[in-house]
């Protein structure tokens, strides 16, 4: 159970400024997989005693010094211990094949990160949270689904990964015909994977951009593409995941049990999101017959995209207040 020695970068590579207000340090922890995790922890400068504490992980495709990170920095401004961290197989942390991606191994991620947070010396176990941007916001749902510890969950700009995947956007693939040829391609990309010797990437968000791309093709790569958001360890920025990297979602769809999350959870989504109807759809889900529905809650934004809620889209689109009021009322 001891975490592999990492190589971590020690210099400042963030897509953001750091914060006078912050003390930040590199850190490493492992999963139940034996998994080693890095992760970057912030703590607010001048506060004392055991904190509240809230682990956060997003995009699906990004790296922790990126969105995740933001919203780390932030938060511990605000007065939380918080931990920004990679996901298995990607960025800093650990796992032999690089870019793949498990609905399984990625919730006990974030599971992993708050064993992190509740053996902490500054941390007050019973009084942590987590926070998923995009498809780590579905991930974020199912961890607060399995893991009793968790207190209080934002998804921001959520994704059901898992629901793109069998379905496609907005659905338009949900059939058995379309399924079945997305899996009979995985299947044959195994094979040839296995003859190459090495995983075929999928490509990261298209560049050039088609003039004909959907308007949040063009968010994607306004953020992923460009100085703005770019990073070199991220999929999204660089050549993506393994074609079969995702295979897993196909079938496991993770937000089976939500209904049945006890503790509070706040849906952060932009009214302008193409990504909106996911949230919508997992609020209704998830107060579905839910003796404890009264804790939870969708927040929209007026006018905001998907990628807006990366990191404010240059209009303060975050609503860093409303997640501080959430997680100071729920994590007391």
């Amino acid at each position: 159970m001891k975490p592999l020695e990492l190589k971590l970068t020690q210099e400042w590579d963030k897509t953001f400024p750091k914060s006078d207000k912050i003390d930040h340090s590199k850190a490493t922890f492992i999963n139940r997989y034996g998994i080693t995790l890095a992760a970057d922890v912030y703590v607010p400068k001048g506060v004392d005693g055991k904190l509240s504490a809230i682990a956060v992980c997003g995009p699906f495709g990004a790296v922790k010094e990126q969105c995740s990170g933001l919203y780390a920095q932030t938060m511990a401004e605000r007065g939380f211990l918080t931990v920004a961290f990679d996901p298995s197989f990607t960025g800093e942390s650990g796992g032999a094949v690089r870019y793949m991606a498990s609905p399984d191994i990625n919730t006990e991620d974030f599971m992993a990160a708050v064993d992190f947070l509740s053996l902490h010396d500054r941390v007050d176990p019973e009084r942590i949270g987590i926070i998923g941007i995009c498809g780590w916001g579905g991930l974020a749902i199912n961890a607060a689904a399995l893991d009793t510890r968790v207190k209080a969950t934002v998804a921001s700009t959520m994704y059901d990964m898992t629901r793109v995947s069998a379905n496609g956007y907005f659905d338009s693939e949900d059939s058995e015909e379309a399924r079945y040829t997305k899996k009979a391609a995985m299947c044959a990309q195994r094979l040839a994977d296995l003859r190459s010797g090495d995983y075929k990437l999928g490509g990261g968000v298209v560049d050039p951009v088609p003039a004909d791309a959907p308007d949040f093709v063009k968010d994607y790569h306004n953020y992923y593409r460009t100085p703005r958001g770019y990073h070199s360890r991220s999929l999204n920025s660089n050549g993506g995941w393994n074609v079969i990297g995702c295979e897993s979602f196909f079938n496991q769809p993770i937000l089976r049990y939500s209904n049945e999350i006890r503790s509070a959870v706040l849906i952060v989504h932009g009214d302008k999101a193409h990504s909106c109807y996911f949230g919508k759809d997992a609020y209704a889900n998830m107060i579905k017959g839910n003796k404890y529905a009264d804790n939870k809650e969708l927040y929209l934004i007026p006018g905001a995209s998907h990628t807006d809620l990366y990191d404010g889209g240059g209009k303060g689109a975050i609503p860093f207040d409303k997640l501080e009021s959430f997680f100071k009322q729920n994590l007391k």
